[in-house]
């Protein structure tokens, strides 16, 4: 169930385990028409997580999930070789900056001047680089479905799934019977009650310039480097084979249970915030048009991690928290290993059943969460200013944390 990257990496990667298996993909829309073929189209892995990570699996258990997701992102760059998908695949380190002094910290490891050498800007100051890469994402999504039709995997789009029963699947118009279901329908998991309040939803978008490659020169901006702040609701920035600048920021609205509202889509707001912060971070872009805006629903993991779970002989993985061009990959290997019951050095993880805090039920999550969002927003952008937030706004932003949950990047 979902055809969007885990879907579809997960039917990928069966298919590699077990040639002969009989595999059928339903999606409600068309493949890659979600988060998938929507995102920024930043493929990295959780090397800036490790610290987290460690503390929450020990050091061993974290060291595996990070070596894991850093081969993921080398993995999809040899499908997209192999496979002859031209996904605009490009290696590139991907640099999370401090913008301001609250965000300063020992995890930065490259002065300012270090981190010119990527980009300039008067406000970025120390950072922190791992390996990454970035895709045009729909191009990836797009491919990757076209590549499973040829290896003669069975795929139904617009078949919305109505009712699931044990591993019944009925749909507006038919059913599947199946040994094992897996479940990769990003924040819709939360409408199935084994993961009900296991996640939430909320929303990030972005802006896309006109192609401007004289500027992106002009900020010595031509590594094809992939951006970050250090934000608790992060600014994300990348350029592109064409010459624009992708500029997004996960501060958007918060979901109600899995219902679809229009502003996790479309958001204006969140949308005129993002091109007011590229061009405050470069003031060089005043003028520079923003031809296209978009957004999507993120399913936000308490853990800042995904999870993926098993409940009888249902399979599902969900929680990426905005970061899943890459997980996604292994987020196949380990859901299809599930799927085949193996036991081996994916399924054996730390993500695979965590224990996890869990969220509140609606609409104390909906109401919470929106307040939550709203008071890091407001710390996130105090700081910016250089003043101290105020005690409620320091008490609600810090809820997360002495709850034992790590939100939201």
């Amino acid at each position: 169930m979902g055809g969007g990257y885990l879907g579809m990496w997960t039917a990928w990667h069966l298919l590699e385990r077990e040639p002969n298996a009989r595999v059928v993909l339903l999606e409600r829309d068309r493949c890659g028409f979600g988060p998938s073929g929507r995102n920024g189209g930043f493929v990295n892995g959780y090397e800036d997580k490790l610290e987290m990570a460690t503390e929450r699996f020990g050091a061993s258990a974290a060291r595996r999930l990070i070596d894991a997701a850093g081969r993921a992102v080398a993995g999809i760059g040899e499908f997209c070789e192999r496979e002859g998908v031209d996904a605009w695949y490009r290696r590139a380190p991907h640099v999370e900056i401090a913008t301001n002094p609250a965000q300063d910290g020992s995890w930065a490891d490259m002065t300012s001047t270090e981190v010119a050498r990527h980009a300039r800007s008067a406000r970025f100051r120390g950072g922190f680089a791992m390996p990454g890469a970035t895709v045009q994402p729909a191009r990836l999504a797009f491919g990757l479905r076209d590549r499973l039709l040829t290896r003669g995997l069975r795929i139904f789009e617009r078949s919305r799934v109505t009712r699931v029963t044990g591993t019944t699947i009925t749909t507006d118009g038919g059913r599947v019977d199946a040994p094992r279901v897996v479940v990769a329908v990003n924040h819709a998991a939360g409408a199935l009650r084994p993961f009900r309040r296991r996640l939430s939803t909320a929303s990030s978008h972005v802006v896309l310039t006109a192609p401007i490659p004289e500027k992106l020169e002009e900020i010595g901006w031509t590594d094809g480097s992939a951006l970050a702040d250090h934000r608790t609701m992060l600014h994300y920035f990348r350029t592109t084979n064409d010459g624009r600048i992708v500029f997004g920021w996960g501060g958007g609205r918060m979901g109600y249970g899995t219902r679809r509202r229009r502003a996790l889509d479309v958001d204006p707001k969140v949308c005129d915030h993002g091109e007011h912060m590229l061009r405050r971070f470069f003031p060089q872009l005043e003028g520079v048009p923003i031809e296209h805006r978009w957004g999507g629903p993120i399913d936000v993991s308490p853990i800042r991690l995904p999870q993926y779970r098993q409940d009888r002989r249902m399979m599902a993985g969900f929680g990426f928290t905005g970061n899943g061009v890459g997980p996604s990959y292994l987020g196949g290997q380990i859901l299809s290993g599930m799927a085949l019951d193996a036991r081996d050095e994916f399924t054996s993880l730390p993500l695979v059943d965590a224990q996890v805090p869990l969220f509140p039920p609606e609409p104390l999550r909906f109401a919470g969460g929106s307040l939550i969002r709203a008071a890091m927003v407001r710390a996130d952008e105090d700081a910016d200013q250089g003043r101290l937030s105020s005690p409620p706004v320091r008490f609600v932003a810090g809820l997360p944390k002495r709850l034992g949950m790590s939100l939201p990047r």
